[in-house]
């Protein structure tokens, strides 16, 4: 059964293609949500670009007719900008002052009513859903008796699904002995589907503390000893053994592009930073460490701070200044800014100041990851030039972007993407080693 689907300003500003994904069906956009769209087409940031190709996307559909009557989409569905729905006479009595919210969910109304109408005369009716972004809205649609939804089409995966980059197995404690006798074992041995750098802890099903950590090979056929000893790196040695299995990865020249996630106080930065200036300042296998992190939101101007770009980006930057204060272990303020600029290696940028360039031969991180859209990941991680290795930090459940959630974010995207990617490596850090107030702070507030 075909049905209608009207579509909130957020969804088309999330994602332009929205147009075209509800397969057949019919897809109704307010006149209110052009306002809307025109009112952010000169943004400078992800938004504003979204605006623009919704712009030019209508555009090029108004080719097939006017757009206020309908026209086909090539999924076999419809579009329609509604200009008629201007009875709000039911809205204003629930919520009052018409707002452009309003005035959306004054059109779902007003079409949820014609088909109701239709389907009591015994004619023909369709379903009539809102589609937004917004919670309110949907929560106002539901006081009006409007079916309401997300928008979940660019959704990659649920939360309870995400890779995880580690799996614990129960096995027979032979098995466990084997591996520590032949420093291997056969992936078909194990009869569990894994992917290419995915790590595995084995525990024995007996119940005794035998246990072993393995990494299964890139081409996915044996399970191998992790090469990486637990020594110091920068002074800094792993906690628990997500952080070693981080360390491994990133430390790993053959493994160009590493996603990191994991809550607050779970180290990601910090062990990130030892492992990229091992990599630069003693092993000199890159020509450079760059560092960055959005200015949320990503795109916009700092703002008319006084002073160089180096100061204005300062508070914005101050979570990885303190992380580089801590690994060369300053004693005085300003410190650290004396020590960067002589060694001349390593560099702190935001990412606004990243797009568009290429980075050849360097060991770049990117944190805070998860408040970047899948297309500004896509845009950097494009940017990587040959020789170089991109760390993606971020933690899915703590997000800024008032468009993105924990299973529609860039962070997320580039994870189920890449997971089956022999260049790729993940790792989930999932306990806290700031400190035990940070710990019990993380899971109690």
């Amino acid at each position: 059964m075909k049905k209608i689907y009207v579509l909130d300003t957020n969804v088309l500003l999330h994602d332009p293609l929205s147009i075209i994904s509800f397969e057949d069906n019919d897809v109704v956009i307010p006149a209110v949500v052009l306002e809307e769209i025109d009112s952010f087409k000169r943004n400078m940031d992800e938004v504003g670009r979204n605006a623009r190709y919704v712009s030019r996307l209508l555009d090029q559909l108004r080719e097939k007719g006017h757009l206020h009557d309908g026209v086909p989409l090539d999924n076999g569905g419809s579009l329609k900008v509604e200009l008629n729905h201007r009875c709000y006479t039911r809205t204003q009595e629930l919520f009052g002052e018409m707002t452009n919210d309003n005035r959306i969910l004054a059109v779902a109304l007003n079409y949820l009513l014609e088909e109701q109408d239709k389907k009591a005369a015994k004619k023909k009716s369709k379903p009539v859903i809102l589609v937004s972004k917004d919670t309110l809205v949907r929560i106002k649609a539901d006081v009006m008796g409007i079916p309401a939804e997300d928008y979940r089409t660019d959704r990659i995966v649920s939360s309870d699904d995400v890779y995880l980059g580690n799996v614990t197995l129960h096995v027979h404690p032979g098995i466990i002995d084997e591996f520590y006798s032949n420093r291997w074992l056969p992936v078909k041995q194990l009869e569990y589907n894994f992917r290419p750098n995915e790590f595995v802890i084995l525990k024995d099903e007996l119940g005794t503390t035998k246990s072993a950590v393995l990494k299964v090979n890139k081409e996915v056929t044996k399970l191998e000893p992790l090469f990486l000893s637990n020594e110091p790196v920068w002074g800094i040695s792993a906690r628990n053994v997500q952080q070693r299995m981080a360390l491994e990865l990133m430390l790993n020249d053959d493994i160009p592009i590493v996603t990191l996630t994991g809550r607050a106080g779970t180290g990601k930065t910090l062990i990130a930073l030892a492992a990229g200036l091992l990599k630069v300042e003693d092993e000199h296998k890159y020509k450079k460490l760059l560092i960055a992190r959005p200015v949320v939101p990503m795109g916009k101007d700092i703002g008319y701070l006084p002073g160089e770009k180096e100061e204005k980006l300062r508070p914005w930057m101050q979570p990885i200044y303190d992380n580089l204060e801590y690994l060369f272990d300053t004693k005085k303020p300003g410190d650290i800014e004396k020590i960067l600029v002589g060694m001349g290696s390593i560099q702190v940028e935001a990412l606004t100041y990243i797009r568009g360039r290429s980075i050849p031969g360097q060991f770049i991180i990117i944190d805070e990851a998860q408040n970047l859209t899948k297309h500004e990941l896509k845009t950097i991680v494009s940017r990587v030039g040959q020789g170089s290795k991109i760390v993606l930090l971020g933690d899915p459940e703590q997000i800024d972007h008032p468009y993105l959630d924990s299973a529609s974010n860039g962070l997320t995207h580039v994870v189920e993407r890449f997971k089956d990617q022999s260049i790729s490596g993940h790792v989930t850090l999932e306990k806290g080693e700031r400190s035990l107030l940070a710990q019990l702070a993380t899971e109690l507030l």
